[in-house]
C-alpha cells in the first residue's frame, strides 16, 4: 500500500473543510493528515513556511508541492482514484497546476469570506 503524507494549515477555515471533507472520503485511512501549525518542526519535512504557502504530500517518501501533491491525495481515496490517476498524465497534471496556481491568487480572499461565514 501507498504510503501518504498530507500537510495542511489547521488555522485556514477554508483548507479545514477541505481536509474534513478528504477525512471522510478517506474511509480506509491511507491517508496520514498533519496540520502543520500545531506539528512539531520535526513533522515537517521543509521549512513551515513553504508548507503553508502551498499544498503538498509525500507519496512513498517523494515530496510533491501543488497540483501533484493533490493527485497523490486523490489516489488514495477510492472515489476520485480515476481523477489521480489520470493526473499522472504530464499534459493533464500541467493543467491542474495552472488552475492551482489561479487559486492561489484567490485564495486569500476565499479564506477571507469562509473566516467571516465562520465567525458570524
Amino acid at each position: 500500500m501507498t504510503e501518504l503524507i498530507v500537510w495542511h494549515d489547521g488555522g485556514c477555515p477554508l483548507c479545514r473543510r477541505e481536509i474534513a471533507l478528504m477525512r471522510r472520503l478517506d474511509r480506509r485511512g491511507a491517508i496520514e493528515f498533519v496540520d502543520v501549525t500545531s506539528a512539531p518542526a520535526s513533522a515537517c519535512p521543509i521549512d513551515p513556511a513553504e508548507l503553508l504557502a502551498r499544498f503538498h504530500a509525500s507519496e512513498d517518501g517523494r515530496l510533491l508541492s501543488g497540483a501533484a501533491a493533490f493527485a497523490a491525495m486523490w489516489r488514495a481515496i477510492p472515489l476520485l482514484r480515476p481523477l489521480g490517476l489520470a493526473a499522472r498524465s504530464p499534459w493533464l497534471l500541467a493543467a491542474l497546476e495552472r488552475v492551482y496556481l489561479r487559486f492561489l491568487q484567490v485564495r486569500p480572499r476565499l479564506q477571507r469570506i469562509f473566516a467571516e461565514r465562520h465567525a458570524a
